[in-house]
């Protein structure tokens, strides 16, 4: 009888089990608590879902001269952004030009991943000359002046989308990289990594099974963050007239257009530039906060 009590006692006496909690949770909770981030994410969301589904969103099509007889019309219930010059709804117009800019970002930043997730990796790796000389050739990248190189290869190849995106992703991929390298450098001498190698594991083995799945995280922060660069970078060149060609709209392009009608016609001009400017500043943020939830260690630097 006392051993029955004795057990009980005991058994009221131990601590309830603790949930153990995934990285993932912790990270989601760090997310959620930088409002930020948060709101961003939220803006931003809601700026691809109106690209995706621009048809749902408009009533005409983004390059019909539909309203002729009302072409510089301001902004109304009926033409929530105006009309531009050739008769052209401008919210269609807009919401049509978040396609080109989310695209050309996307598209550049995944090739910036191409690039350097391997090259960050090897440098990291290897180190040694390897490194050396990648570190030499991040540097010279970094020095050159991104807009002024762009805006000279637009030129002598015309622009286009496909030119934006090469462009882009060219003087994009050091940020991954550098990003990569840093977190293999910290694998590198890991135990899980020595085992690997003591077990006779080849180095690109290790690579492609063991570090580049642990460094995830910088990987998703460098994709996200390099996509505001990949945006500016077109719509300053499509600003610039060697761009996305028209009558397919850009912003950049469309912010051209409407500085020739700014101190008569505001919203030419306004309305773009704020979709710009809220679109690069809604990724930037969303991805600020996805870096400091992803690597906590990062936070304020």
């Amino acid at each position: 009888m006392s051993t029955q009590i004795d057990a009980d006692a005991t058994t009221l006496a131990a601590p309830p089990a603790t949930k153990q909690r995934s990285p993932a949770y912790f990270a989601w909770r760090r997310f959620t608590a930088n409002k930020a981030a948060v709101v961003g994410g939220a803006v931003l969301g809601i700026i691809v879902l109106m690209a995706i589904l621009a048809p749902l969103f408009t009533k005409t099509d983004p390059t019909a001269q539909a309203y002729l007889t009302q072409s510089l019309a301001f902004p109304s219930a009926e033409f929530w952004f105006g009309v531009d010059d050739l008769g052209r709804d401008f919210f269609t117009r807009v919401v049509y030009g978040a396609r080109v800019s989310l695209s050309i970002g996307f598209a550049a930043a995944s090739f910036s991943l191409l690039i350097g997730i391997p090259v960050g990796a090897i440098a990291g790796y290897f180190g040694g000359r390897i490194d050396w000389f990648i570190m030499r050739v991040i540097e010279i990248f970094s020095v050159v002046p991104s807009l002024l190189a762009a805006m000279l290869l637009g030129a002598l190849t015309g622009g286009g989308y496909v030119t934006i995106v090469i462009i882009a992703a060219a003087f994009g991929w050091f940020g991954v990289c550098l990003l990569v390298r840093a977190q293999v450098k910290s694998f590198r001498e890991k135990d899980f990594v020595r085992s690997a190698q003591a077990l006779g594991a080849s180095p690109w083995y290790i690579l492609r099974r063991h570090v580049i799945p642990n460094s995830l995280s910088p990987i998703i922060v460098g994709f996200v963050l390099a996509m505001p660069g990949a945006m500016m970078l077109e719509a300053s060149l499509s600003f610039l007239g060697i761009g996305v060609a028209p009558p397919t709209p850009s912003w950049g392009q469309m912010i051209n257009v409407g500085i020739n009608f700014m101190f008569f016609y505001w919203h030419m001009a306004v309305f773009p530039t704020a979709a710009l400017a809220i679109t690069v500043l809604a990724t930037t943020l969303f991805g600020d906060g996805l870096r400091d939830a992803l690597d906590p260690t990062l936070k304020g630097r």
